[in-house]
C-alpha cells in the first residue's frame, strides 16, 4: 500500500486533466488503480458476497476551518459492506479500514482476514467502510482540486467517528452505534495510520484499533523504500540491475546524449525527452516512485496462493540464462559506451518492459510525503537522477491550482501527519503491529551480521522503525514485530489459525488476546467517553 496516495484524480469522469505531454505515455490519474497491497487471488474467491449499503456521509466535517473553504453542506454516499456470519448480541464490531482501494477488494479480510479471525474469536460483526475518494465513494462527479481538498486525513478519520455513532445494519436487531457497542478498528498501511490517527482523535467514539504498518512519522525523501529489495532480492538479479543503473548514470553524468538517447531507445521510450520520466518508467518493476503499475516487493505475503510473484518474474527475465539470442546481444548494444564490458541483463530488462509495463497509467499526492528516491550513496535499484524534486513535479502537474485551493509547490505539509505524534505516538487501546525484522540468529550464516534487517520497505516510517526509541508494550498501549513478515502481513489469514507459520499465527493470537482484554474492561460510557487509566 502506498501512503503517498492522498490525492487521486479520476479521469472517468468529466473535466479529466491531461498531466504530461503527448510524448509521455498520458500517465492519467485513475481511482481504480490500485496502488494499495491488493491480494487480487483472494478479490477474485470474494465474488459478489456481500451487499453494498449506502451512507449519508458529510463532505465536510470541519466547516469553521478556513482549510476547507469555502465550505459545503452537502453529503456523500459512501459505501459499506458488512459480515454477521459470527455475530452474536453483546459483540463487538470491527471496522476494516477501507484506505486507498475499493471496498470489493477487501473482502478477503472479511472471508479469510484479520477481521475473520477477531469476529470468529469475540462474535463479532466485520464492516468495510470504503474510503472517500475512492471505489464508488465519491463526493463529486468531478475532482477538480476545489474539489479534492477534501481528502485530507482528518475529513477521512472524521468520516470513521461519523459512521460508527450513526451506521445501520439491515437485519441485525438492536441498535450497534458507538458508544453503546465497542468498536475496535483495524487498518494496514495507509489505513494502518488512519486507524492509529481515529484511535487518538476520536477515543470517545473509537473504543480501540490495531495499527498494522501504519506510516506514523513521515518524511519527505524516503530511499528506504528500496533498501529491504536490495538485501533480500535474488542477489543476482539485484547485482545486474545495480551495473545497469551505475552504467546509465555514468552515461548521464558524463553528457553522453547519444548513448542515453539509445539506451532509451532499447525499451522503445525513446520519445521521452526528460530522462527522469524515463528512469521512472523503467523503475516501474521495483517500484517506481509513485507509481506501481505493477506489484512490487511490498505486495508479497505469507499466502503462496496470495502473493503476487511479479516481481521475481522480473527479475526471472533480468537473469535468465536461457535466454534467445536476440535478447542477451542487446547486452552488448552499448558495450562501446563502456570500455566494451556488457550491460549483462539489459536484454531481459528491456524485453520484460516492453512486454509487461507500457500499457499501464496511474499516480497521486500531499500530506504525507515519503517520495521514493533512489539513495544518494551506496548501490541503487533506480537511476539517481530521481530526487524530490521530480516527485513533486508531479504533484503540481496533477493538482493545477483551483479558485480557492492548490497544492504547495514547496511540497507536503508534513506536520499535519506528524502532529499526531509521530515516532512518540500513543492513544489508549491503540495496538501497533508491523511485520519486518529478521532476528539475527536467523540470517547470521547468510548476512554475517548480528544486526536484525527489514523486510517491509515502508518500516522506518512505522512505529517500529529503526529511527525510533526503543518500545514497550503494555495492555492499554500494545506492540508488536512479527519477526520475518512482509507489509502488514497479519491481514491475511487462511480460515485456520494453528495451520499458520508459527510468527504470523502467534501474531494472529496476540491479537485476539489483546482485543479480548480490551473487550472484557469495556463498560457502556457515559456522556464523557470511554473511562480509562494510562
Amino acid at each position: 500500500m502506498n501512503p503517498n496516495v492522498i490525492l487521486i484524480r479520476k479521469t472517468n469522469r468529466t473535466n479529466a486533466t491531461e498531466l504530461v505531454d503527448e510524448k509521455m505515455f498520458q500517465f492519467n490519474m485513475r481511482s481504480s488503480v490500485l496502488f494499495s497491497s491488493v491480494f487480487a487471488g483472494l478479490i477474485a474467491l470474494a465474488g459478489a458476497q456481500y451487499t453494498a449499503h449506502l451512507f449519508d456521509q458529510p463532505i465536510d466535517h470541519f466547516p469553521n476551518d478556513p482549510r476547507y473553504a469555502p465550505h459545503t453542506k452537502a453529503t456523500f454516499k459512501q459505501r459499506y459492506f458488512f459480515d454477521s456470519t459470527y455475530y452474536k448480541p453483546g459483540g463487538p464490531v470491527y471496522l476494516y479500514i477501507g484506505g486507498e482501494t475499493s471496498a470489493e477488494s477487501r473482502f478477503s479480510n472479511l472471508e479469510t482476514g484479520i477481521i475473520q479471525i477477531l469476529m470468529q474469536a469475540t462474535n463479532g460483526l466485520g464492516i468495510i467502510l470504503e474510503n472517500r475518494y475512492y471505489g464508488e465513494s465519491f463526493p463529486f462527479n468531478t475532482s477538480t482540486t476545489d474539489q479534492i481538498v477534501y481528502l485530507t486525513t482528518e475529513q477521512t478519520i472524521a468520516d470513521n467517528a461519523y459512521f460508527a455513532q450513526r451506521a445501520t445494519f439491515p437485519g441485525i436487531p438492536g441498535n450497534l452505534t458507538s458508544p453503546g457497542t465497542p468498536w475496535i478498528l483495524y487498518g494496514g498501511s495507509l489505513a494502518g495510520g488512519q486507524t492509529a490517527f481515529s484511535i487518538k482523535a476520536h477515543g470517545d467514539v473509537l473504543y480501540g484499533g490495531i495499527a498494522a504498518s501504519a506510516p506514523v512519522n513521515v518524511v519527505l525523501e524516503y530511499p528506504e523504500w528500496y533498501a529491504p529489495i536490495q538485501k533480500f532480492a535474488p542477489q543476482d538479479c539485484v547485482q545486474r540491475i545495480n551495473g545497469i543503473v551505475d552504467k546509465l548514470d555514468y552515461l548521464i553524468a558524463t553528457n553522453q546524449t547519444d548513448a542515453v538517447n539509445k539506451f532509451k531507445a532499447i525499451f522503445g521510450l525513446e520519445t521521452l525527452a526528460d530522462i527522469r520520466d524515463f528512469a521512472m518508467t523503467i523503475a516501474f518493476p521495483m517500484g517506481g516512485p509513485m507509481n506501481y503499475p505493477t506489484n512490487t516487493w511490498q505486495e508479497l505475503s505469507w499466502v503462496p496462493e496470495v502473493g503476487p510473484r511479479d516481481f521475481f518474474y522480473f527479475c526471472g527475465n533480468v537473469t535468465n540464462v536461457d535466454a534467445p539470442a536476440n535478447i542477451t546481444a542487446v547486452d552488448y548494444a552499448l558495450a562501446k559506451y563502456t570500455g566494451g564490458e556488457p550491460w549483462t541483463g539489459l536484454g531481459g530488462y528491456a524485453d520484460y518492459v516492453k512486454k509487461i509495463v507500457l500499457p499501464i497509467c496511474t499516480t497521486a499526492c500531499t500530506e504525507l510525503g515519503v517520495y521514493q528516491v533512489a539513495p544518494k550513496t551506496g548501490p541503487s535499484l533506480i537511476s539517481r537522477v530521481l530526487q524530490v524534486d521530480y516527485t513533486q513535479q508531479w504533484c503540481d502537474w496533477g493538482f493545477p491550482a483551483g479558485k480557492y485551493n492548490s497544492i504547495s509547490p514547496n511540497g507536503p505539509d508534513l506536520d499535519i501527519t506528524n502532529s499526531y505524534g509521530g515516532f512518540n505516538f500513543k492513544a489508549d487501546r491503540l495496538a501497533f503491529i508491523d511485520g519486518s525484522k529478521f532476528p539475527h540468529y536467523i540470517l547470521i550464516s547468510v548476512l554475517k551480521s548480528n544486526k536484525t534487517e527489514d523486510t517491509d520497505v515502508w518500516l522506518d516510517v512505522c512505529y517500529h522503525s529503526n529511527f525510533a526509541p526503543p518500545r514497550v508494550s503494555s495492555d492499554l498501549h500494545p506492540e508488536l514485530l512479527i519477526a520475518g513478515a512482509g507489509h502488514h502481513w497479519d491481514s491475511t489469514g487462511i480460515l485456520d489459525v494453528e495451520a499458520e507459520p508459527q510468527f504470523i499465527r502467534e501474531a494472529h493470537l496476540w491479537e485476539i488476546r489483546t482485543v479480548q482484554k480490551w473487550l472484557k474492561a469495556w463498560k457502556a460510557p457515559g456522556k464523557g467517553g470511554y473511562n480509562t487509566t494510562s
